[in-house]
């Protein structure tokens, strides 16, 4: 786990807050660290990674991910024993406000191009598989966000009680949402499908 930051460049603190999504209610004063970011950050970094790579579908640019969202959760006021859930919405919608921006396309084709070993007699196969995900992260975009953050965060590893508690949702509502994402991300991806 790498170290969370402590010096941080001028204006990144305010540049984080309120961005993607991610509301940042009462933030501590410019520059501050909250008392409690070390024992948080221990304890909630391998999730809230987990969560962006799963939706970035790399490791690298989920801790950029999850390095932005640390910073936004210095700022909030989200008590400690609530962090969890918060990080990881904060950490699905980050990676999905990502995907939905362009902004990785140039890195994902380089990634992609040197994740090809040229010299493996599967070529066809591992091409293949690379352009699937990266159709089903370009689906999982264009699903209702509340059902994406929903699908990524139950196949994150959540329970239904996380994810309810994380999406202000009932229990009982968590398997719905759930199933209705998944349905949603099937006819998104024979939608796209056809049209190609």
């Amino acid at each position: 786990m790498p170290a969370f930051a402590v010096a941080l460049p001028a204006g990144v603190i305010t540049r984080i807050g309120g961005r993607d999504g991610v509301p940042v209610p009462d933030a501590p004063a410019r520059g501050a660290l909250r008392p409690d970011l070390d024992v948080v950050f221990r304890r909630e970094y391998e999730r809230v990674v987990s969560v962006a790579a799963r939706v970035l579908g790399s490791r690298d640019q989920a801790e950029d991910v999850a390095q932005e969202v640390f910073l936004a959760f210095n700022r909030s006021s989200v008590p400690a024993g609530e962090a969890g859930g918060w990080l990881s919405v904060a950490a699905a919608h980050t990676a999905l406000n990502l995907i939905r921006s362009g902004r990785r396309r140039a890195s994902n084709e380089e990634t992609a191009a040197s994740a090809v070993p040229l010299a493996e007699p599967d070529v066809a196969e591992v091409v293949v598989t690379l352009e699937e995900r990266s159709r089903v992260r370009a689906a999982l975009a264009r699903l209702p966000h509340k059902q994406a953050v929903a699908l990524v965060l139950r196949h994150s590893g959540l329970s239904y009680a996380e994810v309810a508690a994380a999406l202000d949702l009932s229990p009982g509502s968590v398997g719905t949402t759930v199933r209705r994402a998944e349905s949603a991300l099937r006819k998104e991806l024979t939608r796209h499908a056809s049209s190609h």
